[in-house]
């Protein structure tokens, strides 16, 4: 059977998502929805940087993509500074009785406990009206912490702790709001950025801890988050602009699980801007990668190394993301109406992909 799917942005992980949705024999690209006037009526396959044609031209007209009764659309607007619009953008397409693949809010990925009701209920009514499903998701939060640690526990005979880590340099990542406005990079550490707000980290990963608490079994007696900054040495340059000397160079953070006192499901990024910071803190397997450790008998690390054909780990990463959407939708389409997670639904192979 073959979905017929439309693609709504056409950012960092929108354009990865269009070559994505071509390389998937089962699935059809439909059409194409873009936020950027200059992008409007020129083809997908130029947008993705195929180098083809694929027949599908960009649009702002969200209602004739709509009419177009599509089978799913993958959605990666971003939602980090138009959180409330990306809601209403969600429960828009589900009550026209589409489904939905997304990688944002992240919260959304496993709300229950991470965010009010009113922030979650309304996506949910939304899907219960139009008999539609959504599923939110992507590298991380995502596939890195959700199903690969929920995959390695099941061989423990007993589990103290789960961490998962994202261990990457950002050099690479060309995407100045979220680098500098929301991360704070390349900014005073007298100031205090989006993510650093108290709550933040919980709101973007607490999901991550909830939802791996609860493929275990486990009642959490709260989460705890704590971060710390490292200044840049000298200035440089990075894709997305200029480091100046004494600006964040360096971030580390933790959203820590606690029951009876310990840390029992941890998230804890990494993240540099050059590979000769914070030489102490912990150092990815090979250019980059995510990591799952699982301390008790016996203890496990797993190592998910990412690199892109292009030499570039941020590239592989953003590719991870935009995949773990496009290979849902056979199984989103498949699943029940609702708000999905990744423990309502079946391994999500690349089928078809070899």
């Amino acid at each position: 059977m073959t979905h017929r799917v439309v693609l709504w942005s056409t950012g960092n992980v929108g354009r990865h998502a269009i070559a994505g949705i071509d390389a998937r024999p089962d699935l059809e690209l439909a059409g194409v929805w873009t936020s950027t006037p200059a992008k409007e009526g020129r083809d997908a396959g130029e947008l993705a940087g195929l180098g083809r044609d694929l027949g599908v031209t960009a649009t702002g007209d969200a209602d004739a993509l709509l009419a177009l009764r599509p089978d799913c659309v993958v959605y990666t607007s971003m939602a980090d500074v138009r959180l409330m619009e990306a809601i209403d953008d969600l429960c828009r397409i589900l009550r026209a009785g589409v489904n939905v693949v997304s990688s944002s809010p992240v919260f959304l990925q496993f709300p229950d406990g991470v965010v009010p009701a009113e922030m979650s209920d309304p996506v949910r009514a939304a899907a219960a009206a139009g008999n539609a499903s959504i599923f939110v998701n992507g590298i991380d939060p995502g596939f890195a912490n959700d199903v690969l640690p929920l995959a390695v526990t099941g061989i423990s005979e007993r589990i103290d702790q789960v961490r998962c880590m994202e261990i990457l340099n950002y050099a690479t990542y060309d995407q100045g709001t979220v680098l500098f406005d929301i991360m704070g990079f390349g900014r005073s550490l007298d100031e205090t950025p989006m993510l650093l707000q108290p709550g933040v980290l919980t709101m973007a990963w607490g999901s991550v801890v909830r939802q791996l608490a609860a493929g275990l079994g486990v009642e959490l007696d709260g989460i705890a988050e704590s971060h710390t900054r490292l200044p840049a040495p000298d200035a440089f340059d990075v894709s997305a602009g200029t480091i100046a000397k004494g600006t964040a160079a360096a971030l580390r953070f933790e959203v820590r699980g606690m029951r009876g006192g310990d840390a029992v499901v941890v998230l804890e990024h990494v993240t540099r801007l050059r590979d000769d910071l914070a030489p102490d803190w912990p150092q990815p397997s090979g250019a980059g990668c995510y990591r799952v450790e699982v301390r008790g008998e016996p203890d496990y690390t797993v190592d998910l190394r990412l690199l892109g054909t292009d030499g570039d780990h941020n590239t592989a990463g953003l590719k991870a993301t935009a995949m773990r959407l496009v290979n849902a939708v056979p199984a989103v389409v498949a699943a029940p109406p609702g708000l999905l997670t990744a423990l309502d639904l079946p391994l999500i192979p690349g089928r078809g992909l070899l």
